[in-house]
């Protein structure tokens, strides 16, 4: 009896730690804080970020030509 209430403990648990919510075309994951090394960039949910690693991130490739014409 013992043996089958800490398999379902170990298993509920490890179920509980996989439920990771996604985010950014699955690069990102949704934390209420970033770790580290990480980089909050759009918002999941009202209490959750998406944190990115940076090199996940769109570049900024705006020109100096503030009409936008080639010319």
């Amino acid at each position: 009896m013992k043996l089958i209430l800490l398999v379902l403990t170990v298993i509920l648990t490890w179920a509980q730690a996989a439920k990771v919510m996604k985010c950014w075309g699955r690069k990102g994951v949704c934390r209420t804080m970033c770790e580290a090394g990480e980089v909050f960039y759009i918002l999941c949910n009202p209490e959750a970020q998406c944190c990115v690693n940076p090199k996940y991130l769109p570049v900024n490739t705006k020109s100096s030509n503030s009409t936008g014409s080639l010319g």
